[in-house]
């Protein structure tokens, strides 16, 4: 297992997010199974998963401002990726899920907007090993590339899995860098933090280099200030 400064890194804002439940197929503080019955329609991998008890579900209550929280998602899911790289060359590897669920408010700030941040800078850093990172947002209802309903989900979380190569780089069109760094992906066991700094606040801003341009509009010129929503 690779260690990198996931743990090693200051984290003045622990205790932003309570663990509610640790790493569970059942949870029993949120009604998932059904949603994840349902999802099985859109996932080929899901229903197997499912089976082989290989859906893992971690479960957290925000205690914090916005920034903290933010800091602490992001903590989370570097935590939860780097737990499954040495696991993915296993046998079933690949249908290893660890999903990150979000429960609570934070006063001024939605759940999109907490897990938008941690969410790019996860996928930038780990999409070129071959994990994967989604978002999906509690009571919104999303629609599939081809156009297909997808059910609400019940609670806000952050999906990690395994990249799937020949199907995943066309979720991330908005993206085409980050595309093409998930199409050639292979973990060769590298420090994801070697070369970006230690505390949220700048690695956040590191981040914002990886955005790609906005498109310019009347109403929006400039670059863009914020990840992209058509991001998976």
């Amino acid at each position: 297992m690779t260690t990198g400064r996931t743990s090693a890194a200051p984290r003045p804002t622990a205790g932003a997010l309570r663990l509610v439940e640790a790493s569970t197929t059942r949870p029993t503080s949120v009604d998932i199974s059904g949603y994840a019955r349902q999802m099985t329609a859109h996932c080929p991998y899901l229903a197997p998963s499912l089976q082989q008890g290989l859906t893992t579900w971690t479960v957290y209550r925000a205690d914090g401002d916005s920034e903290a929280v933010q800091a602490e998602l992001f903590h989370a899911g570097a935590q939860a990726a780097e737990w499954l790289r040495p696991l993915l060359n296993r046998p079933h590897g690949l249908l290893r899920c660890e999903n990150i669920i979000l429960l609570g408010d934070v006063p001024g700030a939605r759940h999109r907007d907490l897990m938008a941040w941690p969410h790019w800078v996860l996928k930038n850093l780990y999409g070129p090993v071959g994990v994967m990172f989604g978002k999906f947002y509690a009571g919104e209802r999303e629609v599939t590339a081809a156009g297909h309903r997808i059910p609400a989900a019940p609670a806000s979380f952050l999906p990690v899995r395994a990249a799937v190569r020949r199907r995943d780089p066309r979720f991330l069109s908005a993206t085409p860098d980050l595309a093409a760094a998930l199409a050639a992906a292979d973990d060769d066991g590298r420090d994801v933090f070697e070369n970006i700094p230690t505390e949220w606040t700048e690695i956040r801003t590191w981040a914002r280099h990886l955005l790609p341009p906005a498109k310019p509009s009347p109403s929006s010129p400039g670059t863009r200030a914020s990840p992209p929503r058509s991001s998976s």
